[in-house]
């Protein structure tokens, strides 16, 4: 198990300093920062001062080993936009993000598997027909239309909900928060089916399928046949089984949430990062696009970690196949 768990660190180790290197070299063919910097009456030298105190002066393996050092160290350098520390600027807007991440997550994944054990032990009826048929809806229109149409229903027309912003938030140290206000809560809501729609369909329909398949197998039939309940074979036998394959698309999914925040920011004018990484593009602010790319890439890593730590250890077989290749 050890020995498994310093292998996948090891290789997220590596993954994130390729990213890195990918990101660092396609931000340098985004512009020159300078050019939004400087006004129409700068000279030359003005040029060639502000290039040496950022650092562009320098040949780009200068330039990206020197931002690994200080990322290292909690520091990603200054932003050329706001002239202040790009962790600060993350800080301030992270807790948006990670609100809307965990609440589109919990609808996704909670949502998606009662819809698929429903879909599935039901899937002669209407319902789990109905059902079905809307889920299309969710896998097959765009994330950023999806956002567009609820806006337009329960803003425009029905004006129950807000269509952009974060409310009114509360400040508790150094987070803060829209879950203890009521305008934080009904802003929050059609970011939140915006972002989760996608995933809590795929698992829904990912879970159907797979339980479909557990229902067909022999020990199924023969529970059946030793008289126990229905209800019993559903949720104790069947959804355990059905849940194993699971866990990995479902922990993709879930990571990728926080890397597709970004057009639910964009559409609903949400104060996260993703919204600040769109702003960062515009006015070619490196330092910003670097860092939320490599936040990003370690919560999407990190969280396939988890998802592996625990894959590993819910699948007996795969502790079976370690020790007998061990020995």
């Amino acid at each position: 198990m050890l020995a498994y768990i310093i292998r996948r660190v090891l290789q997220s180790v590596l993954v994130l300093l390729i990213v890195g290197l990918v990101a660092f070299a396609m931000f340098s063919f985004v512009g020159d920062p300078v050019d939004n910097m400087l006004g129409q009456e700068r000279t030359q030298a003005d040029i060639e001062r502000l290039r040496q105190q950022l650092g562009l002066d320098q040949p780009f393996v200068v330039q990206y080993w020197r931002f690994l050092e200080q990322a290292a160290q909690g520091n990603f350098g200054l932003s050329y936009r706001q002239g202040r520390p790009v962790a600060e600027i993350l800080m301030e807007r992270l807790p948006a993000t990670l609100e809307l991440a965990f609440v589109s997550g919990l609808l996704a994944l909670f949502g998606g598997i009662a819809l698929g054990i429903f879909t599935a032990i039901r899937r002669r009826g209407i319902p789990a027909n109905v059902i079905m048929t809307v889920s299309l809806i969710g896998v097959s229109l765009p994330t950023f239309l999806i956002g567009i149409l609820l806006i337009y229903v329960f803003s425009v027309e029905l004006g129950w909900l807000p269509s952009f912003g974060r409310g009114e938030v509360v400040q508790i140290g150094g987070w803060t928060t829209g879950f203890l206000t009521e305008s934080g809560l009904k802003a929050l809501i059609l970011p939140a089916i915006t972002l989760g729609l996608y995933q809590m369909t795929l698992i829904m329909r990912l879970v159907r399928t797979e339980m479909l398949e557990v229902l067909r197998m022999d020990y199924i039939r023969f529970a059946r046949a030793r008289g126990i309940r229905e209800k019993s074979i559903n949720f104790r036998h069947a959804l355990k089984n059905t849940l194993v394959p699971v866990i990995t698309i479902t922990g993709l999914q879930l990571g990728s949430i926080i890397a597709f925040a970004i057009i639910t920011e964009t559409v609903f004018q949400w104060p996260g990062v993703g919204l600040l990484f769109i702003n960062a593009i515009q006015f070619v602010d490196i330092p910003v696009m670097a860092a939320y790319l490599m936040m990003i890439s370690v919560m999407f890593v990190g969280i396939n970690l988890i998802v592996d730590m625990l894959y590993f250890a819910i699948d007996p077989r795969l502790r079976v196949d370690r020790t007998a290749g061990g020995h």
